[in-house]
């Protein structure tokens, strides 16, 4: 495990000197474990398309009084990118929990956003099975297609979901990529171009950009598994919050109104306004004060 260095991260390549790469379900996996291992543990799963990188503007606060374990899933980040391979919401699941194997973890806290949050709902579900890795404590979701039917794609993500889908990995460059990601933020809150280089080249490390199309597939795994995955959100036993950027196209606050609607748990909610699908990058010191006081409620 890495001690903390307490210093501001400056980038990706820093972030992956911290961290380690672990072979999991014959896949080499990169994850970030920092902290005092007596303290209370958070896994964190990121989104698409980006990496646990997503989670180093709340990282250093939150480390105070945490143990901190965040996963780059399959296709992501550092972790191996294969081309051949059926990129799920299970298989990324039975991922994370062999992350939790791995590393002991008994009890912990659940932090996720965008794929990551269906990720977290399909391990929601096996814990209100009890079939599921550890125990959790809670979950907070940040924005995320939590349901199919409030989930407003992008474009380039419906294309990226069509048969085309293969051609436009190729086609897709830096400038295209830098609109497509730049329009789900606030007005306010646009990611910086060094941001954004950063983003860019995580997605690229190890041939990443070529997965894409296989990756977003998630999308329609979500619509056969709603079911599931809603009642997960509906049943759970577990604390549940949401901290949500309100003008996030994707999965702003028309999200937080089918939640309601569909009377799932919800134990704290945060609506960021002018903030958009990238809360944790886009305001981390509201997130970080939000997550706080769920966590402290629940003591």
């Amino acid at each position: 495990m890495n001690q903390a260095t307490g210093h501001q991260l400056t980038g990706p390549e820093q972030w992956r000197e911290r961290g380690e790469l672990l072979n999991l379900l014959g896949h080499s996996v990169f994850l970030i474990d920092e902290g005092d291992p007596a303290l209370p543990t958070i896994l964190l799963i990121h989104g698409f398309p980006t990496s646990s990188w997503d989670w180093h503007p709340i990282w250093n606060v939150l480390l105070k009084d945490y143990r901190l374990i965040a996963v780059d899933m399959l296709g992501f980040g550092f972790s191996d990118k294969p081309s051949k391979h059926h990129y799920s919401i299970h298989g990324q699941a039975d991922l994370i929990e062999a992350v939790v194997k791995t590393k002991q973890i008994n009890s912990f806290h659940v932090l996720a956003h965008d794929y990551g949050d269906t990720v977290a709902q399909e391990l929601l579900a096996r814990q209100l099975n009890n079939n599921g890795a550890g125990q959790w404590l809670s979950c907070c979701f940040l924005n995320g297609g939590l349901f199919p039917e409030s989930h407003r794609a992008l474009l380039t993500q419906k294309l990226l979901l069509s048969p085309i889908g293969g051609l436009l990995n190729r086609l897709t460059g830096y400038a295209k990529f830098c609109r497509n990601f730049s329009s789900v933020f606030g007005p306010q809150s646009k990611p910086s171009e060094e941001e954004l280089k950063n983003f860019w080249w995580l997605i690229n490390i190890n041939n990443g950009k070529h997965v894409f199309h296989n990756l977003i597939t998630y999308i329609r795994d979500r619509i056969e598994h709603r079911e599931r995955w809603v009642s997960a959100l509906q049943q759970s036993t577990i604390p549940l919050s949401l901290i949500n950027g309100s003008v996030d196209p994707v999965s702003g606050e028309h999200m937080v109104a089918r939640y309601k609607e569909l009377n799932c748990r919800l134990d704290y909610l945060a609506e960021l306004s002018e903030i958009g699908h990238y809360p944790q990058v886009e305001a981390p010191e509201k997130v970080t004060e939000h997550y706080r006081h769920f966590l402290q409620q629940l003591n």
